[in-house]
């Protein structure tokens, strides 16, 4: 089974009205209505919303005992404005789709499509479109609902386009995908004074110099191999923009990134750890806090092989693209309970890359991206 014409002009104009209408994470309740109400008419056994915020799931219950079989997609999009003079470019300013995820969603519309023309003759399909993707809270609060114990999968697929790579070819290998990452963010208080006596406040400005290069240190980079770790300071701030006081606060954020779970740990240890030496060398107050917390994700190998038989039978190019990436993604969090998969298309080698403000989904990926996924399910499924 495959796609018709009008069912590609159908979901190409899906991905298109999703873009006009990009909802940042936590606030897709429109992009939520709108792919449950797509959904039902594929006519799922049932569709579940809220999941874990604005979650929407469907499943399809096969007449025989089999796997649970989930293919996610994600919600959210952006809060970068858009650049494009595309007629279906963002109606909603600073916030853009520019990571794909619009596109994601008609792939799995398409999925849907499929699946509710053959359902599944064992085991169960779900169509999971998960919120939060962007900060990495929505599959842990969507495991953390207590429904989804009702549809926990055996096994989990999922795609990202690429740029990069050329259109349509996919990158794709068993073991580690995507790094752990997490934003530290460090707050320090002391007490303001006048500019010209300094020594009559306690300022944070000497703790911050020796922070921001510290922290650096305890992740260079480099090659993404065992024990890869980097560390990046995204902002600094010290005191108020004025020449008449001494400041009496700051705030540092760095982005930890390492490529294990337990790499990511002792990296965050480490980097918490060297914060409070530094205030309490100052006599500063602290305040540490962590936010976009990502797990490491990490390629199932029997699940790798379904895709990789599909992308196969499919005649779909190799990427020359090595495997894992210094980015993140939280579909990891799923991988810790379901054997799953996730490959990379290429969305073309000229195109803008992911979260630049010109980026837009190649409309040319849905048909691809839906008829790999309908390989993996029927060989699972029926």
């Amino acid at each position: 089974m495959d796609l018709t014409n009008r069912d590609i002009v159908e979901l190409t104009d899906l991905r298109r009205r999703l873009h006009r209408m990009p909802e940042v994470s936590g606030e897709e309740a429109a992009t939520a209505a709108e792919v449950a109400a797509m959904l039902r008419a594929a006519g799922p056994n049932r569709v579940l919303t809220g999941l874990g915020g604005h979650g929407v799931a469907a499943v399809w219950e096969g007449a025989g005992p089999g796997p649970t079989v989930m293919f996610r997609a994600e919600l959210d999009a952006l809060p970068i404005e858009e650049i494009s003079d595309a007629p279906h470019r963002s109606g909603m300013p600073g916030k853009g789709h520019l990571c794909g995820h619009d596109g994601h969603m008609a792939i799995l519309a398409g999925l849907a499509r499929l699946v509710g023309r053959r359902p599944p003759a064992r085991g169960r399909v779900v169509l999971m479109f998960q919120p939060a993707e962007e900060d990495g809270s929505g599959a842990a609060a969507v495991i953390a609902d207590p429904r989804f114990g009702g549809i926990a999968p055996d096994f989990a697929f999922a795609l990202h386009n690429l740029p990069g790579l050329p259109l349509g070819a996919a990158a794709l290998a068993a073991g580690h995908v995507n790094c752990a990452s997490v934003g530290l963010m460090i707050r320090l208080s002391g007490r303001t004074s006048h500019a010209s006596v300094p020594e009559a406040g306690v300022s944070p400005a000497p703790a911050v110099a020796r922070l921001i290069p510290a922290l650096a240190a305890l992740g260079p980079g480099g090659a993404l191999v065992p024990g890869f770790r980097l560390a990046t300071v995204t902002h600094a701030r010290l005191g108020e923009p004025a020449f008449g006081i001494a400041p009496g606060e700051a705030e540092i954020r760095v982005t930890l990134r390492a490529l294990t779970d337990p790499d990511m740990a002792a990296l965050l240890a480490q980097a918490e750890a060297l914060a409070r030496a530094e205030a309490a060398a100052e006599g500063l107050g602290l305040g540490l806090s962590r936010h976009d917390a990502f797990d490491a994700c990490e390629n199932d190998a029997e699940a790798t092989a379904h895709l990789a038989r599909a992308l196969q039978a499919e005649g779909v190019a190799p990427a020359d693209f090595e495997l894992p990436m210094r980015a993140s993604e939280d579909f990891g969090r799923f991988g810790q309970r379901a054997k799953a998969a996730m490959m990379f298309l290429g969305a073309g080698e000229r195109q803008p890359m992911l979260h630049n403000p010109d980026y837009d989904f190649p409309d040319a990926l849905i048909a691809p991206g839906v008829r790999i996924f309908n390989r993996v399910r029927r060989a699972l499924t029926g």
